[in-house]
């Protein structure tokens, strides 16, 4: 789904604590009612109403709901990216393993909070240019910490190390993505377990000789 930039722009920057608190209610308002009713059910009217603020003070702020909904996509990728960034910076643990579960686990954490309301961001927000930049600055720094990884790390036994990176972030990243936010979520204790024995085997093993010649 694509919308003009403008459209999809906040109208109103806070620039006062009363207009951040309201800000904020709007955007809690709003995570719930799109958790609840979805995308298309999710009417600016319900999220002003859920805010307990008039319909005309929330067009003050966001000009329709699909720019509220991409305000809470980049702050959901912010917040990842946050993460991610604090992980990277702590002292590393010596085993891979725990490198890899490190990020599982962060990338399970940041899928939590609410996985209907993450299901309808990924799913059903507008993509505006910006949005689309984002997110792609946020895999790619993602894959670049993964192939400085596999490639610098002596347990690392795989042939390609930017293949290898490619297929770790995105493997972590679909796969936490439609396990946490599915009608039937796997324990996210379990799926952490099950995923970074997966990641951890592949990163370990002897890698293959190439294709068989026939």
């Amino acid at each position: 789904m694509t919308s003009g930039r403008r459209g999809l722009q906040p109208r109103k920057q806070p620039r006062q604590a009363r207009a951040e608190l309201t800000q904020q209610r709007i955007l809690a308002a709003a995570a719930h009612v799109f958790a609840e009713y979805g995308h298309a059910a999710g009417t600016t009217n319900r999220i002003a109403e859920r805010a307990r603020i008039s319909i005309g003070s929330l067009y003050q702020y966001y000009p329709n709901k699909d720019a509220i909904l991409v305000e809470l996509l980049t702050r959901h990728l912010d917040a990842g990216m946050s993460a991610m960034t604090r992980g990277h910076d702590d002292e590393a643990p010596d085993s891979l393993e725990e490198v890899i579960r490190r990020y599982v686990r962060l990338t399970i954490e940041n899928h939590r909070d609410d996985p209907q309301l993450l299901r309808v961001m990924i799913e059903q927000a507008p993509r505006s240019h910006e949005l689309l930049e984002k997110v792609s600055q946020y895999h790619q720094a993602l894959i670049v910490f993964a192939r400085e990884l596999i490639e610098n790390h002596p347990e690392a036994r795989v042939a390609d190390g930017e293949v290898a990176a490619r297929l770790v972030v995105s493997t972590v990243e679909l796969v936490v993505h439609q396990l946490i936010a599915a009608p039937d979520p796997l324990d996210p204790a379990r799926l952490e377990n099950e995923l970074v024995t997966m990641l951890t085997r592949y990163l370990t093993g002897e890698p293959c000789s190439g294709p068989q010649q026939s």
